[in-house]
């Protein structure tokens, strides 16, 4: 078993029903219409139970999410651009939301300003399939914080990075 330590300080221990369902899925959740009951019968477990050890290690900051990766250059969206933007930091939760919530913006956060070389609190990932596609994306989120917005600027990806969650390693059987 392990132990780590919740956003509560309240210990969660990891048992071997919840290290199955994470080696069962860090690769991926089946891609079946019913992934849930899919896992239960390889896990020898119920779909509550599935859902529900999900849940306990999301309370307890084991794992963040549960949630789909689309491989956006297979999509078509070759250029990805991180717009970061200085915004009041007695605004940005608020505007964050905002940001977040419009249907281009795959992820949204505020991150801590390191002055004076790094103004920027929010930040938002667009992609599209020119840069200019993700240039008039930008122009929205621009539009969108109007004055609250003091500067911004688009940091385009340059190379590809592969996105994995939490991995374990089968554990040895004991001889």
């Amino acid at each position: 078993m392990s132990a780590f330590t919740s956003p509560s300080d309240q210990p969660y221990v990891l048992c071997e029903r919840d290290r199955a369902l994470i080696l069962a899925t860090q690769g991926g959740l089946p891609l079946v219409p019913e992934p849930w009951e899919d896992l239960a019968r390889q896990l020898d477990m119920s779909a509550d139970e599935v859902l529900t050890r999900f849940r306990r290690m999301q309370e307890h900051g084991i794992i963040r999410r549960v949630a789909a990766v689309p491989d956006h250059y297979r999509l078509g969206y070759r250029f990805n651009g991180m717009t970061v933007w200085d915004v009041a930091d007695d605004q940005v939760s608020d505007l964050g939301r905002a940001v977040g919530n419009l249907p281009f913006v795959s992820h949204c956060y505020r991150r801590p300003r390191h002055l004076p070389w790094w103004r920027y609190n929010l930040f938002a990932m667009v992609h599209g399939t020119s840069r200019d596609e993700v240039e008039q994306k930008a122009g929205h989120i621009e539009a969108l914080l109007g004055d609250a917005s003091r500067a911004s600027t688009i940091l385009y990806s340059s190379a590809i990075l592969k996105k994995t969650g939490l991995r374990f390693r089968k554990q040895k059987e004991a001889s």
